[in-house]
């Protein structure tokens, strides 16, 4: 949640010359965090992640690869997120550093279903622990998708990530990416837990939030009118593509985010 919650929206102000000028930031942006892993002090990766608050507890999520991930022998320790601390202020940020293990357990909740590991990752967050004045917002379970909600093929979507750890530097922001629904919403496609998404996107976007707009009649969301319906996990290939003659697929897999709702019980 926002560090100051009666306000609608955080402001940034720029100051001109002539006059000083008021600019609003979507809340949706405030939602996401840069994710770096790390061994020891050794940086191995950068991702993406978001807040996702349930019953007064926090929780950061990502990828479950970005954790951990056996083939690759990606074996992270902790990892380190971008906070910003001055809702006036967005050029001023500090990095909040994450533990993935204690006592020699792994601190992370994921999930299985009857196809095998879902590549989502759930770290809960003391609020207590995080600096004064932190300013981040989070998806809570009113933004999961409902099954009388139509979700069509084509539909827009939107995913706000990091890309190759590519970001806004100075105000410590991510970027969008457009895309669209590309299988049948509520399948599971191929039988895993996912669907497909048409976008381009890089490494570094893993466990971007995956969106759609809502148009009205939902006050519940406040002002982050967005259903959350997916975690990016990663881009789809073919293995028998031929790497000169056909172009990649553009297509890429997007955990259903009802997941959460498991991975964040108590």
């Amino acid at each position: 949640m926002n560090s100051e919650p009666d306000r609608a929206t955080d402001t940034l102000q720029l100051v001109t010359p002539d006059k000083q000028q008021t600019r609003v930031i979507d809340p949706l942006l405030h939602t996401a965090a840069r994710v770096l892993t790390f061994e020891q002090q050794r940086p191995l990766t950068n991702a993406s992640g978001f807040f996702f608050e349930r019953d007064e507890r926090l929780f950061l999520v990502t990828s479950r690869h970005v954790v951990i991930d056996e083939p690759s022998k990606h074996f992270p320790d902790r990892i380190e997120i971008e906070l910003h601390i001055d809702p006036d202020n967005l050029a001023r940020s500090t990095g909040f550093s994450i533990p993935l293990y204690r006592d020699g357990e792994s601190i992370w909740r994921q999930g299985l279903d009857t196809a095998g590991e879902i590549d989502v990752a759930v770290i809960e967050i003391q609020r207590s622990a995080l600096p004064d004045k932190s300013v981040y917002r989070a998806f809570t379970p009113d933004h999961l998708h409902r099954p009388p909600d139509l979700v069509e093929v084509g539909t827009a979507l939107l995913i706000v990530g990091f890309p190759l750890g590519f970001h806004d530097a100075l105000h410590h922001m991510p970027v969008v990416r457009q895309a669209v629904v590309a299988s049948s919403f509520g399948l599971r496609f191929q039988g895993e837990g996912y669907f497909l998404t048409d976008a381009r996107t890089h490494r570094g976007t893993s466990g971007a939030p995956v969106v759609v707009r809502v148009s009205e009649g939902e006050p519940k969301l406040g002002d982050l009118p967005w259903m959350l319906l997916g975690v990016h996990s990663a881009r789809l290939d073919l293995g028998n593509r031929d790497l000169v003659l056909d172009e990649a697929l553009g297509l890429n897999c997007a955990w259903y985010a009802d997941i959460l709702t498991t991975l964040t019980m108590r």
